[in-house]
């Protein structure tokens, strides 16, 4: 049998995984799950693919907004359209540091900004114009297209469940829709298998089979307390395995627990600052819950043979 995880250096976190999985798939395990069972839920940004310096579907965001400010001086002077037409990204970075610390008094200011940017527009044009960003934009710093930036070992893992029997899902804060365009390639995953947030839609009738169209009014925000419910919206289950890196994931991997099952719990911590990024910030609760309740942290430094 070829080696497995090989983009996963030697240690306690691919250690966990094989012995996860072995015990969770092997058919003369005592604790062996049925294949319908076997669920596995994953964060986007930051857990699967590059988050800093800004996550890519804010960026995208930006650059929608900043078309809006040139086109309407008035909206200069409202944020967001003021932070992406000046590019203060540090009121941005600011807004993020808030959210996770509690307060979303910007958040719904660059929440209802979103909305406004994408209102009436078609879910067809959408997806068109989220997938031609993400093929045709490149990292600032990384030097690396969009598509590139997906860790390899979590694209490793990834496959490594599938091949075992596990059915694997996106769980993410970001947009639904901005990732399903992209998902199977990238992460082979199918579009089914993308949960993240969403924004109210409507349909309307016409002689082309009808048009469903993105409404000013957000759906749900995935993320916190919302992210388990939408995951057992989709799956009907609670999963065994739960990857992400940041507060906003802490729910998710809490529900990833099972009386007569086991289970797994990874955070992904950001501590290699020569091939991605250094920082905590955004997962302090998180890291406090992972040291206090044993959940498997992986290091980017220590545990990643090659990061992209």
């Amino acid at each position: 049998m070829p080696e497995q995880l090989v983009t996963w250096n030697e240690g306690a976190a691919k250690h966990a995984i094989l012995d996860f999985v072995a015990r969770t798939c092997a058919e003369d395990s005592p604790e062996v799950v049925p294949i319908p069972h076997r669920v596995a839920v994953f964060d986007n940004d930051g857990t699967l693919w590059c988050e800093k310096p800004m996550p890519m579907q804010l960026d995208f965001i930006l650059r929608r907004l900043a078309e809006m400010a040139e086109t309407d001086p008035a909206l200069r002077d409202r944020q967001p359209w003021r932070a992406a037409h000046e590019r203060d990204y540090g009121w941005l970075a600011q807004t993020m540091t808030d959210h996770y610390a509690g307060d979303d008094t910007n958040v719904r200011t660059l929440g209802a900004g979103i909305l406004a940017a994408f209102a009436n527009l078609s879910v067809d044009q959408f997806e068109a114009d989220a997938e031609a960003f993400l093929r045709s934009t490149r990292h600032p710093t990384l030097d690396l297209g969009y598509l590139e930036c997906a860790y390899a070992p979590m694209v490793d893992l990834l496959g490594y469940l599938r091949a075992n029997g596990f059915a694997t899902y996106i769980a993410s804060g970001g947009g639904r829709d901005f990732m399903r365009p992209i998902s199977d390639e990238v992460y082979g995953i199918p579009r089914e298998g993308v949960i993240g947030s969403a924004v109210a839609l409507a349909y309307t009738a016409d002689e082309h089979g009808g048009a469903i169209t993105r409404q000013a009014a957000a759906d749900y925000l995935d993320d916190g307390p919302e992210k388990p419910v939408r995951i057992w919206n989709r799956t009907g289950r609670r999963p065994l395995l739960a990857a992400g890196n940041s507060n906003g994931d802490i729910e998710m991997l809490d529900f990833t627990q099972h009386r007569d099952k086991p289970s797994l719990r990874l955070l992904v911590l950001h501590d290699d600052g020569d091939r991605e990024f250094d920082y905590v910030s955004g997962a302090e609760k998180a890291l406090d819950r992972a040291h206090s309740e044993g959940w498997t942290i992986v290091s980017i430094r220590n545990d990643w043979a090659t990061v992209f």
